[in-house]
């Protein structure tokens, strides 16, 4: 499902990604960990075409990524199926949280309006906010936020979820209810890549866990063996 060879990202004339090559199966999860400055969203970012790269190939859920600049077309449909949730929510605030969910399939996919509601309500209800559906962003907590924006993701129905660090923005109290979110998707068989520095989570939910520090993969196995 996921396949990065010789991947090479340059910034300022530094290497921020020095020839990193992994793989990532179908219905797995690949978490990456590692300090910060790592290279770790780097390569996330590489993974949905919102970087470029000097060098290397990516291919992910059947889209294939050379070096050099992409298309608007081959970013588009590359996006259709890999989802990407931030460290910020980035909702819309003018509308509400079932809006936000709908948008997306309405106006990429152009699912019926009804499609697209009744596909919304059910992930909203599959991350525990249902009863949030009317309401404006502005009054969630954080952690009830990032799980519109998981739900949002979902909406699209992608092949493979990518999470930069989904937690990071949040307080520790709120942390934990993402998590189980997160935890759950992959119970479910869904093929996702999660940069974290939470290991009790890698542990939880990690078929493979990739290290990265400098640029560079320092070590890369199971969850149990390398946490």
């Amino acid at each position: 499902m996921i396949e990065v060879e010789s991947l090479t990202k340059h910034r300022g004339g530094k290497p921020v990604l020095d020839a990193v090559s992994l793989h990532g199966a179908e219905a797995g999860v690949t978490v990456l960990v590692g300090p910060s400055g790592g290279g770790k969203s780097t390569l996330l970012r590489c993974l949905n075409g919102l970087e470029t790269f000097e060098g290397g190939t990516v291919t992910i859920a059947g889209h294939r990524l050379a070096a050099g600049p992409h298309t608007g077309v081959e970013l588009d449909e590359l996006r259709r199926d890999v989802g990407m949730v931030f460290q910020q929510f980035n909702l819309f605030p003018h509308l509400t949280v079932l809006d936000n969910v709908m948008l997306a399939p309405r106006t990429v996919l152009r699912l019926p309006a009804g499609e697209a509601r009744s596909r919304a309500v059910e992930l909203l209800d599959r991350v525990g906010l249902a009863a949030f559906a009317a309401a404006r962003p502005a009054t969630l907590s954080g952690g009830q936020q990032q799980r519109v924006a998981i739900a949002r993701a979902l909406a699209m129905r992608p092949r493979v979820m990518l999470f930069d660090e989904p937690t990071s923005a949040l307080d520790p109290s709120m942390t934990g209810e993402v998590l189980e979110v997160i935890v759950d998707l992959a119970k479910a068989g869904q093929t996702m890549v999660v940069v974290t520095h939470d290991h009790s989570f890698a542990r939880r939910a990690a078929t493979w866990v990739v290290e990265l520090a400098a640029g560079k993969i320092v070590r890369q196995g199971m969850a149990d063996e390398l946490l």
